[in-house]
């Protein structure tokens, strides 16, 4: 592919007032926002914590460095579901920076406690639709690590058009990466596995560090959705891309 079709694929979602077009990704949602009820401790977690540790969603670009007040690598994850793994990695990694970006509130307001109770001074929240997140305020080659961990593998073939792991999404993914930065995607699905493997090698400025599957990474906290699918006996499936130095 050359330069011309990469920003076609990547940046060609642009208006005449130089903003991003982000009707491409409004379209079709890669995921459905299930009502579920927050529990007492969520609530309070969110009334308190939310106006202190998310980020609102913005038509402009986000400055790390007024975020965190540091310049350490930051590491995105779309779509942490309770938060877990998410405040766990944060913990574990003083000297990186998180921000989780998730839609449903219970999820939400549970991580906001765990950044409370934890005492975490590197992870925000973003509560909005992940690519127009990445498409309106991600700063291109300026993101360490992008965290893809067990996301709806929408297995209907109808419902395909719905899958994240997918070109030009990825496309959008390596264009924020910062050269030699990871894109990790973990799934019990795996027909998502193999789907994700062929659009990820199709992606521009991508290349497969393991040339197939990925090793199990040990520093990845198990999830919830990982302990139903092996409990399942489904397999677990990791696929680790670098972006082009």
């Amino acid at each position: 592919m050359d330069n011309d079709d990469l920003q076609g694929n990547v940046q060609g979602y642009g208006r005449a007032d130089g903003r991003s077009d982000t009707s491409f990704y409004r379209a079709v949602k890669t995921y459905v926002l299930r009502i579920g009820r927050m529990t007492a401790a969520q609530e309070r977690a969110y009334a308190e914590l939310a106006p202190v540790w998310c980020i609102p969603f913005e038509h402009r670009k986000i400055n790390f460095l007024d975020i965190f007040g540091n310049t350490n690598p930051v590491v995105v994850e779309i779509g942490f579901g309770m938060g877990t793994a998410t405040a766990e990695l944060a913990a574990r990694n003083p000297g990186v920076n998180y921000i989780g970006i998730e839609v449903h509130k219970p999820g939400v307001g549970r991580l906001l406690g765990e950044i409370r109770r934890r005492d975490l001074k590197n992870l925000y929240i973003i509560e909005h639709d992940a690519l127009e997140v990445l498409s309106e305020m991600g700063v291109d080659a300026s993101v360490a690590g992008c965290h893809i961990f067990f996301p709806d593998p929408w297995p209907k073939k109808r419902h395909h058009k719905r899958r994240l792991m997918q070109r030009p999404h990825t496309d959008l993914f390596a264009q924020k990466l910062e050269p030699e930065g990871y894109l990790y995607f973990v799934t019990d699905w795996l027909e998502y596995a193999e789907f994700a493997l062929e659009q990820l090698e199709r992606t521009p400025l991508l290349h497969n560090k393991y040339g197939g599957f990925a090793e199990s990474q040990r520093w990845r906290p198990e999830t919830k959705f990982e302990r139903r699918g092996i409990d399942a006996e489904r397999p677990i499936s990791e696929l680790f891309f670098l972006k082009d130095a």
